[in-house]
């Protein structure tokens, strides 16, 4: 084959890896400059407790929690705060920063526990993970969600929606544990997942239950 013909192919080669390798760091940026972490909170709080999961949306082993938490939102929902901030974990799930964007994106439009919901709704779960498009079943969601798909999909795309999940991880970061999800911290302080699983590492609402119990009689005034 004429040498001349393989160094061109050679050439084009690289410059394709290069286009790509630069729209991947485009897309992901690092820069957040002011912007603050999410801030997204759901119950009463009543009883002065937040409890924190750092998740990751393709994360399997935050799926299984999912159904236990909704248990504590539940059963919790008037003495704590439950928080949910992103850890997309991009390089071994290349679907987690975009579901983290179709959140913060619904955010923008209130509707950003809804979207949290649809992501970790089992048969949606299932589709968008392994989907090669899945920004069009986010789009789906929005539309079920009565969402202004317009200004959803201009959200998704926007570097304020990206600087939110990038301060996330900054916040995360300066906690100094490892990049893993999910991963909880109950009044700013770290929970080891063994505390909340089984022997099998499942997770157990008798374990949240009895963390919870104790987090928010340590938080009462003493009488």
């Amino acid at each position: 084959m004429d040498k001349r013909f393989l160094a061109i192919l050679a050439a084009i080669v690289v410059i394709f890896i290069g286009i790509f390798i630069f729209s991947q760091q485009s897309s992901n940026k690092s820069s957040t400059g002011n912007t603050q972490p999410s801030n997204h909170l759901i119950g009463d709080g009543a009883k002065n407790v937040t409890l924190v999961e750092y998740g990751d949306y393709q994360c399997s082993a935050c799926e299984a929690y999912e159904p236990v938490l909704e248990q504590v939102k539940t059963a919790y929902g008037k003495d704590i705060y439950f928080q949910f901030r992103n850890l997309p974990l991009a390089s071994v799930h290349p679907n987690a920063f975009a579901a983290a964007r179709a959140a913060e994106a619904a955010s923008l439009q209130n509707k950003f526990w809804e979207m949290h919901d649809a992501l970790y709704n089992p048969t949606n779960w299932q589709s968008w993970t392994v989907s090669s498009s899945a920004i069009d079943l986010f789009k789906a969601y929005a539309r079920q969600l009565e969402l202004d798909v317009g200004k959803f999909q201009s959200d998704f795309a926007s570097e304020d929606v990206n600087s939110t999940i990038q301060a996330d991880l900054g916040a995360f970061k300066k906690t100094g544990q490892k990049m893993s999800t999910p991963t909880f911290f109950l009044n700013g302080t770290y929970l080891d997942n063994s505390k909340l699983t089984d022997q099998n590492n499942r997770p157990l609402f008798a374990k949240f239950q009895a963390i919870l119990d104790a987090e928010i009689a340590k938080s009462q005034p003493k009488q």
